[in-house]
């Protein structure tokens, strides 16, 4: 669960729950009808941009994938859809929205393909297949696009699957880094611009831009294809694919740093990525217990915050508020993932953990033994420090502060999460517990002066102060 979203004592991951659909991206003033329609409103610029915004972010991923399979090259198909975005703006305020949107855009972007390869005077065999297939004129004339023509696009209705799962897959290659992979992901995959990236990590703008334009050069630069990997290489190359996704996911479930605890927009985007890529893979276990993590998480987003974005207490949210739609969308995925009889992976076991919180009509009523088990079993399949202290506050809530304790010194003698605000945060709710009033204040006090994030650093004070001096 969330690092705020705790308990006296509460896991240290992240869990939360969607105030809407995150797969709903239209916005309430967007026009669904054509020029000529009944009801059409006149065009004008505003209308035009929440209409280019809408249809951007839900079908980004396909327009930048059916481009780079036509042109072959990633870096210049997402160059062109940007440019034809940028085109839709003027001349949708102008004219209004055409009735096949997506079509205008991959037919504008498609001239834009051309006019770069005139420019690079490369009038080869690829130049000569994509100017084969213009209407006759369309290249020369200069006039836009016609609004409804899709037979003569690179919008192959049996290939859109594979042109978004590549897409995913080059995105996520192993040779970027991982900021690269996310801001990556998050621009061509998502659809965010450089600026809401770089508001959900707390990073400049430049930044963002800088490591979206290394990592295309370096895709470039390795010679990645647009392709899926064999199926051999597939279920590697998908553990960072998800790694990726439950990044994006973590910072706008608790954010790392900042005034909001939250970040709704980019936890949503997660999970609609999630739920593409369970659509596109669906007989991949541990896609489905990622997405499960994500729905069971986000289903607590309402009763995190307070009216004024305070961070609230597991053990003081109001579970009406929970979003048990998105608990009842948890639970079937995780029935997904556990029907494959392949044992549930990392994410899996997390979304099993939610599970028992989302389940559990109070804190004391939680089954914290089986919380415990599936940490063991987590730390047997994905080691790691987090895990340990985890296991730590869940040890705590069904047997004790003081076998919790034996397990968060070890974590502190052996230098692990040196330097994070979670070591201290869990062992001074400890020490508070077993009666160590001084250690426990100190405990707090430090965790506070490491948290980033204004909203968690202010229990942590809160808690701090309420031990007095």
């Amino acid at each position: 669960m969330a690092r705020a979203d705790r308990p006296a004592l509460t896991p240290v991951t992240a869990n939360g729950s969607p105030a809407h659909d995150p797969q709903d991206r239209s916005s309430p003033g967007d026009d669904p009808q054509g020029p000529g329609t009944p009801g059409h409103r006149p065009p004008d610029a505003e209308s035009a941009r929440r209409a280019v915004d809408a249809l951007w972010r839900i079908e980004s991923a396909r327009i930048v994938g059916a481009l780079t399979r036509y042109t072959g090259d990633f870096d210049l198909a997402e160059d062109v859809a940007q440019e034809a975005v940028a085109q839709a703006l003027v001349a949708w305020a102008r004219d209004g929205r055409p009735a096949n949107p997506v079509g205008w855009l991959l037919a504008t972007a498609r001239r834009r393909a051309i006019d770069h390869f005139r420019r690079r005077g490369a009038l080869d065999d690829r130049y000569a297949a994509l100017a084969g297939r213009l209407v006759e004129g369309e290249a020369s004339s200069g006039a836009e696009p016609a609004a409804d023509r899709s037979d003569d696009l690179p919008w192959d209705p049996d290939r859109i699957e594979d042109d978004v799962l590549a897409l995913i897959f080059v995105s996520c290659h192993p040779v970027l880094s991982p900021e690269a992979r996310a801001a990556l992901t998050l621009r061509v995959v998502a659809g965010l611009s450089s600026a809401e990236i770089a508001r959900a990590f707390l990073v400049p703008v430049p930044t963002v831009q800088a490591r979206i334009t290394r990592a295309k050069r370096t895709i470039s630069a390795a010679g990645v294809p647009f392709e899926l990997p064999p199926q051999a290489e597939r279920r590697e190359r998908l553990g960072g694919v998800l790694s990726v996704l439950y990044v994006i996911f973590t910072e706008g479930s608790t954010a790392t740093a900042g005034d909001r605890l939250l970040r709704p927009d980019l936890a949503y985007e997660a999970i609609r990525l999630a739920r593409t890529l369970a659509s596109l893979l669906p007989d991949e276990p541990e896609v489905f217990g990622l997405l499960a993590l994500f729905e069971l998480t986000a289903a607590r987003f309402p009763a995190r915050t307070g009216p004024d974005g305070e961070a609230v207490l597991l053990e003081d949210q109001d579970r009406r508020l929970w979003d048990r739609s998105a608990v009842r969308r948890g639970l079937a995925a995780i029935g997904r993932a556990t029907a494959a009889g392949r044992g549930l992976g990392p994410y899996g076991l997390q979304a099993a953990i939610a599970a028992c919180h989302a389940e559990a009509p109070s804190v004391a009523e939680t089954d914290w033994e089986r919380i415990v088990l599936l940490y063991e079993a987590l730390g047997r399949v994905a080691p790691s420090p987090v895990v340990e202290l985890n296991r730590a506050v869940a040890v705590a809530m069904a047997a004790g502060p003081q076998e919790a304790l034996v397990i968060v010194d070890e974590l502190v003698a052996a230098g692990r999460l040196s330097g994070s605000h979670l070591l201290p945060s869990v062992r001074g709710e400890l020490l508070a517990r077993l009666g160590r009033t001084a250690e426990a204040r100190a405990e707090l006090e430090l965790a506070a002066r490491l948290c980033l994030n204004t909203r968690e650093r202010a229990v942590l004070l809160r808690k701090a102060a309420a031990l007095g001096r």
